[in-house]
């Protein structure tokens, strides 16, 4: 395990006031076991997998509202095969009081499978609104995209903010995570000077295995260079330790100005399991300096 390290309590108070966490659809026995040490009312996202069906996702949405949470439903825009299969899927979630929020993401699929080319393709269908949802997660990418030149994930940031508001929805960012804070705040404070006043839901990995953790930001396009491991507090000479994000919290707390960056949250990617960061984060904010 990791040794967890006392949390300020700019952290505790703030920053982890109102963190989320990440689900697949087959992760609800893990959801149910993890549920006592998660917060009622913790925003619960389901992410939208190529392998898992619509049965799946809605029922795994069901589950995070009836153990007391609140759903936060991935959209997909390259796997959905059409306008019918997009509102089946908001339809179901209307029907379960499930689609007050959701998170628009344009999929891994490098061609789309149907109409819908990326999030920003959803948001103009207008069929969100209709269906009820009311706020509306983007995605935001700090260190970049390794398939998205820079210059055009900035210009569809805009694209969407401002899509997002021409329709009344409320909205929010989800960033990708990454294991060095000086790039994450130095992008939101571009997403300010840009205009941008979302929200921002920081991606932080819960602890999981080193060599999971490089595996994932391999696949993601991370960087992890030695120095960077090193402040994070990964070992790349041992990759069957286990990494926690103590040190990164610890960075962003230190750094974090509620003036230059505004509203700033965590999300967490539970890589090493929901019991194990829902535990983990229930450790560190109540731990307290020596």
């Amino acid at each position: 395990m990791t040794t967890l390290d006392t949390a300020p309590a700019s952290v505790s108070t703030a920053l982890l006031e109102d963190f989320s966490l990440e689900m697949t659809g087959k992760d609800v026995p893990a959801l149910e076991e993890a549920r006592a040490t998660i917060p009622p009312g913790t925003r619960v996202h389901v992410t939208f997998l190529g392998n898992e069906d619509l049965p799946t996702r809605l029922a795994a949405a069901r589950a995070v509202k009836r153990l007391g949470f609140v759903p936060v439903p991935h959209l997909s825009a390259r796997r959905l095969a059409s306008r019918a299969d997009f509102e089946r899927f908001l339809a179901g979630l209307r029907a379960d009081g499930l689609c007050e929020n959701v998170l628009a993401v344009g999929g891994d699929p490098a061609s789309p499978e149907g109409p819908y080319e990326d999030s920003l393709s959803l948001i103009d269908s207008g069929l969100l609104r209709d269906h009820g949802v009311r706020h509306v997660g983007i995605s935001g990418y700090p260190e970049g995209h390794p398939a998205i030149p820079g210059d055009v994930l900035w210009s569809v940031l805009r694209d969407k903010s401002a899509a997002l508001a021409a329709q009344g929805l409320e909205g929010g960012v989800v960033t990708q995570f990454g294991f060095d804070v000086d790039p994450v705040l130095a992008w939101i404070e571009r997403l300010r000077d840009e205009g941008i006043a979302l929200p921002v839901r920081i991606g932080v990995p819960g602890p999981a295995g080193v060599r999971r953790l490089l595996g994932y930001a391999a696949r993601f396009g991370v960087a992890t260079s030695a120095g960077i491991a090193r402040k994070y507090g990964l070992s790349l000479t041992n990759l069957m330790g286990t990494a926690g994000p103590d040190r990164f919290l610890h960075a962003l707390a230190e750094g974090y100005d509620p003036a230059r960056h505004g509203q700033v949250k965590i999300h967490f990617y539970t890589f090493g399991g929901l019991r194990a960061t829902s535990e983990w984060v229930a450790g560190f904010r109540t731990a307290r300096p020596a």
